[in-house]
């Protein structure tokens, strides 16, 4: 059963032009409560991120609480990257930022079950919630692998499938996803590499609104400049189906956010059996692209030196990585993830049973 809650507004971003993260985190109660009058549930899940929710459960119900955390609302990344300016705006947003994170470390106190989608949240969970540290567990999101490995066979008949020698990046057109560095890293491996330039560069994603359709014509300029447009293809809302047959075809699945949390994409890529290139940070080092799957980096020069590793592969090592990085994928399956994921939900259930 669904119950529609009118007070939606009040987690928005674009409600709070200024101190957003309070904001929002406030305004959850409020929608809490509204979801509270509809029905008080026997157990209470918050998948969302809205952490403060969950104090107000088990305050006002003594209901067991549970929660999946994606990304947590404040890091001891966010703590760190406030440089040591002395300027008064600098100091304010320093401290607001460290009362939220005391507010946010109080939230988790309370929490009954605590999932996290990767190994990079557990570690910033761990920091954040010290004192459930050794109740955080880590599971991995679903991700379709079974579908992929179905839709895109690595042999025909007994024959290794070839691939073309294309650079594939399936991510929304937002600032964070680093498309910039993609297209610079793409133009520095084509100079280094001339006999490889025969390659080609394909980014994928959505186009949500007036801002992302500025975003992608920024970028075509930038491959404009870099002398290398007629190397680069851009696919904006592509179907599914389109999906699947570029990554049947492609070489390389690139991803270059810094500190993405887990990376639903890069483990497609691996199911899809390309050898993925991708930021030395967050999720995809530190969970999916493990030795023998692909290579890690950070710099334009970095990224363009995986791609040449990738490409310059002998035929038989190809066949390896590709396969490996398959079998690798298999850790993300959506049967692992409702395994573990009702695990979790049996102990929710048995505090209700007990409370």
């Amino acid at each position: 059963m669904f119950l529609f809650l009118s007070t939606r507004h009040y987690v928005s971003a674009t409600t709070y032009p200024h101190f957003t993260l309070l904001g929002q985190s406030l305004g959850s109660l409020i929608l809490a409560w509204d979801a509270f009058t509809l029905l008080v549930p026997d157990i209470f899940i918050d998948t969302m991120g809205y952490a403060f929710t969950l104090p107000m459960a088990k305050l006002m119900f003594g209901i067991p609480t549970g929660a999946y955390v994606h990304y947590p609302t404040i890091s001891t990344d966010m703590l760190s990257s406030i440089s040591s300016s002395t300027s008064a705006r600098v100091r304010v947003k320093l401290l607001y930022w460290k009362l939220f994170a005391m507010l946010y470390s109080l939230c988790g106190r309370g929490i009954d079950v605590i999932m996290c989608n990767s190994s990079w949240t557990a570690e910033h969970l761990r920091s954040l919630w010290p004192n459930k540290a050794s109740t955080i567990s880590v599971v991995f999101p679903p991700v379709a692998v079974e579908a992929l490995t179905e839709a895109i066979p690595l042999h025909k008949n007994g024959i290794v499938v070839k691939r073309e020698k294309i650079i594939l990046c399936i991510a929304q057109f937002r600032p964070e996803k680093k498309h910039d560095l993609i297209i610079g890293s793409f133009a520095h491996f084509l100079r280094e590499n001339p006999s490889l330039n025969d390659a080609k560069l394909v980014l994928i994603g959505s186009v949500r609104h007036s801002e992302d359709k500025t975003r992608v014509y920024d970028l075509r300029l930038l491959a404009h400049e870099k002398g290398i447009k007629d190397k680069v293809v851009f696919v904006c809302d592509a179907s599914w189906n389109d999906i699947l047959q570029w990554l049947e075809k492609s070489w390389i699945g690139v991803n270059a956010m810094w500190n993405e949390h887990f990376g639903i994409g890069v483990v497609e890529y691996q199911a899809a059996g390309l050898i993925s290139v991708v930021h030395n940070s967050g999720g995809p080092k530190m969970d999916i692209v493990i030795p023998g799957t692909g290579f890690h980096a950070t710099t334009k020069e970095e990224f363009a030196d995986g791609y040449r590793k990738a490409l310059e592969l002998e035929d038989q090592e190809v066949a390896s990585v590709r396969q490996a990085a398959r079998k690798s994928a298999e850790r993300f399956t959506e049967k692992i993830f409702a395994e573990k994921w009702l695990e979790a939900m049996a102990k929710l259930l048995q505090l209700g049973r007990t409370g």
